[in-house]
């Protein structure tokens, strides 16, 4: 056989081989698992400083406010600033934790990926509709009684009390401020610090229940807001927690608790201008 028929043959079987899928970037980010101790110690550091703001510092910044609301006015300032700290919280614990701040990095280390469906394996796409059903379910959580919430701390009560309309009106400086609360609530604070950087850290602690630990958490982390902790427990729990986990991806969280905030921006916005 000359060298020519032995290239020839060569390519013939390699034409019959069927090409081999590639293979998938494997992530250069490795998760670790922290022990209960270390996760109720994180959860403090989100939950006292929100808690101190609201029962402590708020009234007292009140009390040195001049006009209508100052306690509204205060809360803000206040949950604002937490929300923030939230955020610190999470960039420093990632950057000690992988010794980077690289994106890449951030975002496999705070499951920072579109969802991947269960059944597939799949990252986005159709999966994303997941997000659709979960808003709806995190909408029925206003069904749920609750304790009764005063109208001075409970801001969803205030703006609809005819005083809310009255701060709101104009109110453009305080509209941006409510916009960067919410910024850092679901997308930058409270949902990056509990689905993003908690719950996949949370597995060897608690096993397949880490989503429900999980949503037990962040309903106990409501003691700046303790009427909302019994609906939080039942509905967030399932919805943001457990949507999290079974889609692998912080942004199920982010999306569906977002959902709210964009409804109730609209709605102020509507107040400012009326």
């Amino acid at each position: 056989m000359t060298l020519t028929d032995h290239r020839t043959n060569h390519r013939i079987v390699a034409d019959r081989i069927p090409a081999q899928p590639p293979t998938p970037p494997r992530s250069e980010v490795t998760i670790p698992q922290y022990s209960r101790r270390a996760i109720l110690a994180i959860w403090a550091a989100a939950a006292v400083p929100m808690a101190v703001l609201a029962w402590i510092v708020a009234p007292r910044l009140a009390s040195s406010l001049h006009g209508g609301s100052p306690l509204v006015r205060a809360l803000l300032f206040c949950f604002t600033a937490g929300l923030i700290w939230q955020f610190v919280l999470v960039i420093s614990l990632v950057a000690f934790e992988q010794r980077s701040l690289r994106w890449t990095k951030v975002r496999d280390a705070l499951w920072l990926r579109a969802p991947r469906s269960p059944k597939t394996g799949r990252r986005g796409g159709k999966t994303w509709l997941i997000v659709l059903p979960l808003i709806v379910a995190l909408g029925a959580e206003e069904m749920i009684p609750t304790f009764a919430q005063p109208v001075n701390r409970d801001f969803g009560t205030f703006i609809g009390s005819k005083a809310g309309h009255v701060f709101m009106h104009g109110a453009w400086g305080w509209f941006a401020l409510i916009l960067v609360e919410m910024t850092f609530n679901t997308v930058l604070g409270e949902e990056l610090l509990f689905r993003g950087f908690l719950l996949p850290r949370m597995n060897g602690a608690f096993g397949d229940r880490d989503w429900i630990a999980n949503g037990i958490l962040f309903a106990g982390y409501h003691m700046h807001e303790p009427w909302v902790i019994i609906p939080s427990a039942l509905v967030d729990t399932v919805v943001l927690a457990g949507g999290s986990k079974r889609y692998r991806s912080a942004w199920v969280g982010i999306a569906v608790h977002s959902a709210q905030s964009v409804f109730f921006a609209v709605a102020l916005f509507a107040l400012v201008l009326k």
